[in-house]
């Protein structure tokens, strides 16, 4: 019988046969991980978890490209990064001009206009900000993008990351603190 790594890599070399055996192991945990940044995105959100999974899914062990996986860790934070590019694309494509993106969309309630609240945090402001923050610190970057956008708790994410609870929790505090600062707007002090 094979481990979860050898299909893994089966997988990634474009084995047909280790991709279908690979889906029904990681399947519930990416859609579990799909349906929880959906639930956090703001409301219209027309894309669902299950093709959010699927398209993750494709990203990861579809195309030409060999893919080398060197074990769970190592696909699960690719799977983060690859939700992660497809919830940005979507967002940009939301908002782009020749889709009519500077329109905002609003719900009628009760016979009036509801307008519902921006989320707090701007997708494509957070992007942008974790792509310095991996530059500048991978390590707390990575851990980021495996408690957003794979929804893994802290010792969930510690154990993938080989790394202690104690230092995920320092590291979460420090990438938490380092983003708000990055993605809050610049007061110009001279006034």
């Amino acid at each position: 019988m094979k481990t979860f790594t050898e299909i893994l890599q089966a997988a990634g070399r474009g084995d047909d046969r280790a991709s279908d055996e690979l889906l029904p192991l990681v399947y519930d945990e990416l859609r579990r991980l799909a349906a929880y940044h959906l639930a956090h995105e703001s409301p219209g959100q027309t894309l669902q978890p299950t093709a959010l999974v699927h398209e993750a899914y494709m990203r990861l062990t579809g195309g030409d490209q060999t893919q080398v996986w060197e074990g769970r860790r190592h696909f699960f934070a690719a799977a983060a990064i690859s939700i992660r590019r497809i919830l940005v694309d979507n967002s940009r494509r939301k908002r782009s001009q020749k889709r009519g993106g500077n329109f905002t969309r609003q719900e009628l309630v009760d016979e009036q206009i509801c307008v519902l609240p921006e989320p707090v945090e701007d997708l494509l402001a957070l992007d942008e900000a974790l792509d310095k923050l991996q530059t500048e610190h991978p390590d707390a970057a990575q851990l980021v993008q495996l408690l957003y956008f794979s929804g893994l708790q802290r010792t969930e994410a510690a154990e993938i990351l080989e790394i202690s609870p104690r230092t995920a929790d320092r590291l979460w505090t420090f990438a938490r603190a380092w983003l708000r600062r990055e993605m809050s707007p610049h007061e110009d002090i001279s006034k």
